[in-house]
């Protein structure tokens, strides 16, 4: 008997693209330039991972507003050769010497902006793990993309370039900022050719020293080392010593990117896996497993009802993260119980099909979550709506690649750089991703010296009977998990080509505490993209959320990103988000 199709044929107009689909590769990520030189690695002999990491660089390079080369980058590997995912947890600690009282003192009830919030830089040694386990490339031929677009430049695009606007003032409160972002004493214009010349000669820096190594292994080691041992590792110790920083020699020399079992949870067939609970991946997973797949089958897509079960699954898991989800070597994160069928019965049935919850719902109380507290979610106190039709955080960008063998590389870089300080001379803003921990003692992420925050930036990657399936990501703060969510069952349930489930309408919860200082809470607030049906959206209002409506280009929904395989035809498929500068090749 024939295998039925892994998807439903649509009309050319179900998309504004199409699904590109290729026998050796399929790359999609947040700018074309990052695909291409993606795509140029896979050409030329390397495999998924290889290309991956040269992405990821080209990434931070090309959308510095919002990635730093300097920043975070959780990352899921499938490695074909063992047939396992593979978790590198690409987010730094707070430095050893850091002051809790003084980041109160400055910050009052959250984390102050600027040189404080900087945790350890995670990216760069991220980049190089993953090359030195799975890849096949040296550092020269994986930064050389990201160095020439710092040196040469690249045309500013529309989405940079009012960024960069909208964020002058921060960006003239440090000289060295200022002389990137604000050339001229102005933000770029839209055509322009922008360079980064500081961080150019810093990745040729780290190249050189990995040129003069004898071999790829000791190249790896010696491009580390100049980062975080070497010049710029003294540069940063420099700048906070000067300016009254937590960070130190100490405290860089001291870092390594722990290496790590995925998280996953199953729905039906797929196998969904995460990062560990240092982030909100945990979300997507819980959400999953608390999903019914046969309620959802018999549900008309993007329907009232559809939503509101959606939206309502999102809301419980996002009150858990808020009680729970926190760096585990220093919380207790009850992961079995969060993720086990008897608990997500009990959550299910707290969904009611007529009501909206209206406010963020009381957590749950999973399997090992005895002798922990609530007390930090005294909401009430601290809500702070923020205005109607104010933008969700627009920060992070995302890279998936598969390769002909099964191969695949998902990863989420980010790290603002308009929040805190580039370093002089290195043209590196150090990960600000400290904004993310809280000054609460009581809460899963309060601050301590050596302790991750919770971070938002969390790929995912779906096997299929342990083969690999799909990778996605993209950025959004804490509309990511849901509007991966949201993509993945368009695909899996709704049997969409990849392009088309990516440019569904979308919705997205604010009713929870923002993940970013100073952390506004939204009771019962539902942003709905312009491509929902009218009634839909009535519907939803009815249901007692109060919904926004959002028009869905220019994004603030997120830029979806992924590729797939085909179990059925083994044909590689990309498709990237247009609400976005997103882009996807396959060949």
């Amino acid at each position: 008997m024939e295998a039925k199709p892994s998807y439903k044929m649509s009309s050319p107009a179900a998309s504004f693209r199409p699904t590109l689909m290729g026998r050796d590769f399929a790359v999609s990520c947040g700018h074309p330039l990052a695909a291409m030189a993606a795509a140029n690695v896979l050409q030329r002999g390397g495999n998924a991972i290889d290309a991956g990491v040269t992405a990821a660089m080209a990434l931070a390079v090309l959308q510095p507003d919002i990635v730093s080369f300097a920043g975070v980058a959780p990352t899921l590997i499938y490695s074909a050769a063992d047939r396992r995912v593979t978790s590198l947890a690409g987010l730094g600690y707070w430095p050893e010497g850091t002051d809790i009282a003084r980041l109160r003192a400055e910050g009052g009830d959250a984390i102050p902006e600027g040189l404080l919030r900087t945790v350890i830089p995670a990216a760069p040694a991220t980049h190089i793990e993953a090359l030195r386990r799975f890849g096949t490339i040296g550092f020269e031929q994986a930064a050389t993309p990201a160095a020439q677009l710092a040196r040469d430049g690249f045309a500013m695009y529309r989405l940079l370039a009012e960024s960069l606007k909208g964020d002058a003032a921060s960006y003239a409160r440090w000289p060295a900022s200022a002389s990137i972002f604000l050339p001229a004493g102005a933000p770029p214009r839209e055509g322009d050719l922008f360079r980064q010349e500081d961080l150019g000669r810093t990745i040729y820096a780290m190249i050189a020293a990995a040129k003069a190594a004898k071999t790829r292994s000791e190249g790896l080691d010696a491009a580390e080392d100049y980062f975080y041992r070497g010049p710029v590792a003294q540069a940063i110790h420099d700048y906070h010593a000067a300016n009254g920083g937590f960070m130190t020699l100490k405290d860089l020399a001291g870092f390594d990117v722990p290496v790590e079992a995925s998280l996953s949870a199953r729905f039906g067939r797929y196998e969904v896996h995460v990062n560990d609970a240092w982030c909100q991946g945990m979300t997507l997973l819980q959400t999953l497993v608390m999903l019914d797949q046969e309620h959802l089958d018999s549900l008309e897509h993007n329907s009232t009802q559809y939503l509101h079960t959606i939206v309502e699954a999102l809301n419980l898991s996002f009150a858990d993260r808020e009680a729970y989800l926190g760096d585990p070597r220093f919380v207790k994160v009850p992961v079995k119980g969060m993720l086990s069928q008897d608990y997500a019965r009990k959550q299910r049935l707290r969904i009611d099909p007529r009501q909206a919850f209206g406010k963020m719902p009381n957590p749950g109380w999973p399997a090992g979550s005895e002798g922990l507290s609530h007390e930090h979610l005294d909401l009430d106190a601290s809500a702070s709506t923020p205005p109607v039709g104010q933008r969700p955080a627009p920060d992070t960008i995302y890279c998936a690649v598969i390769d002909r063998d099964g191969n695949v590389y998902s990863a989420t870089l980010s790290d603002n750089t308009h929040d805190t300080p580039i370093i002089p001379g290195t043209g590196l803003a150090i990960s600000s991703r400290g904004s993310q921990s809280r000054l609460d003692p009581r809460h899963p992420s309060a601050v301590a010296p050596l302790k991750r925050p919770r971070l938002t930036p969390a790929p995912a990657l779906v096997t299929l009977d342990g083969n690999p399936f799909m990778a996605l990501g993209t950025p959004g703060g804490d509309v990511q998990m849901q509007a991966m969510l949201q993509v993945f069952l368009n695909v899996v349930l709704h049997k969409m080509p990849l392009q088309q489930a990516i440019e569904a309408g979308r919705v997205w919860s604010m009713n929870f505490p923002n993940s970013f200082a100073p952390h506004a809470y939204s009771p019962g607030r539902l942003c709905i993209e312009g491509s929902i049906r009218p009634e839909v959206a009535n519907g939803l209002q009815s249901l007692g959320h109060h919904t926004e409506a959002w028009a869905q280009f220019p994004a603030a929904g997120g830029g979806i990103c992924a590729v797939l395989r085909d179990p059925r035809t083994g044909l590689l498929h990309a498709g990237a988000d247009p609400r976005r500068e997103c882009y996807a090749l396959a060949w």
